[in-house]
């Protein structure tokens, strides 16, 4: 199958593939705990052995250089490659928004904190992102190399009990690490526009529907469309599906809704937490000024006292009537985050 393709190339390949398919393996032995550590790990180090390829390849040495040198660092004789960091540099350059990328500058850090640890709790949230790191690592193997290398026939779908009930929230009671991965982790989704956070190339997200056996025994058991291939109406029905399986949920007052005090908590955090200078006085550059400031902007909200309050932009806040209170979505919060990081837009709020 490699036939043809230099040693240094055909070397980083194979090693890409193994360590791709040991990461799986691991993934899905059920006695393993540290099933998203070890993946994590394992996966890093293929998508890494997968760029040294590509960059052999077109003549590209993946080598760190010197500072003021066009000379080769080296350590105990041996050439100081690039980290998957570098590797994502070189590879899409100024395509500093591409979800695959953004998958994988997740996972960098991430192993960091994972890799000295055993998080099992982490595992259901991070589920989404570890399936998509997986997928698009099969994607950029078709595309740079062709469908003979792809490990995909290699694998069939794994067998899988229920879930467990406990999720990162409950872990961090228990556990302080759990507290710091969990902090990361909400971070840098924040920092995620809308389009990226939606994109199946950044997170995979699925449900399977039980149906009744097909009448063909030819007819695969589990068979995966993709979503944006489906027609309208079967788009539509697929939402309808997605509605019936979920659990039922007994009605909370205000879910998954934000006060502005935890927006503003959110978006400064998500900001990097950075102070500005204010008439001699460092404040936090987003505070609760900035953010009513904010929705008069992009008018998400009526001014205090409206005759109709209920007039809000439904994606970014709601008007609770009992308390007579704001409340802002998650998404407000992504929204606000992206647009903070963009000084011109920052300053236009005090002009």
């Amino acid at each position: 199958m490699s036939r043809g393709l230099p040693h240094n190339v055909k070397q980083c390949l194979e090693k890409s593939r193994d360590c791709a398919l040991l990461a799986i393996e691991t993934y899905n032995k059920p006695a393993i705990k540290f099933r998203s550590g070890g993946y994590v790990v394992l996966m890093v180090i293929s998508w890494t052995s997968l760029f040294h390829s590509i960059f052999y390849r077109d003549k590209i040495k993946p080598y760190r250089r010197k500072k003021g040198s066009q000379r080769f660092e080296t350590k105990e004789g041996d050439y100081c490659y690039w980290s998957l960091e570098e590797c994502l540099q070189e590879y899409f350059k100024s395509d500093t928004q591409n979800p695959i990328r953004k998958n994988l500058e997740f996972f960098i850090p991430l192993r960091n904190k994972i890799e000295h640890k055993s998080l099992p709790q982490i595992d259901p949230d991070l589920f989404a992102e570890c399936q998509a790191m997986l997928l698009n690592y099969d994607k950029i193997l078709e595309k740079e190399f062709g469908l003979d290398f792809c490990i995909r026939e290699s694998l069939s779908f794994s067998l899988q009990l229920f879930p467990s009930s406990e999720n990162l929230s409950a872990a961090i009671k228990s556990n302080p690490d759990a507290k710091k991965v969990k902090a990361f982790i909400e971070k840098y989704r924040s920092t995620l526009t809308t389009d990226i956070l939606e994109s199946g190339q950044y997170s995979f997200k699925a449900f399977l529907l039980q149906v009744a056996n097909h009448q063909s025994a030819d007819a695969l058991p589990i068979q995966f469309i993709k979503y944006d291939q489906l027609t309208d109406e079967e788009k539509e029905n697929v939402s309808k599906f997605a509605v019936l399986v979920k659990e039922k949920e007994k009605p909370v007052s205000g879910k998954d809704l934000l006060l502005p005090s935890k927006v503003v908590k959110l978006v400064q955090k998500g900001l990097g937490n950075p102070k500005v200078d204010r008439n001699g006085i460092k404040k936090d550059k987003f505070n609760a000024d900035t953010h009513t400031r904010c929705w008069k902007k992009y008018n998400v909200r009526p001014n205090n006292g409206a005759a109709n309050p209920s007039t809000t932009d439904p994606r970014y806040c709601i008007y609770d009537e009992p308390s007579g209170q704001y409340r802002y979505t998650k998404t407000w919060v992504t929204l606000l985050t992206e647009k903070m990081n963009i000084e011109d837009e920052y300053k236009s709020l005090f002009k």
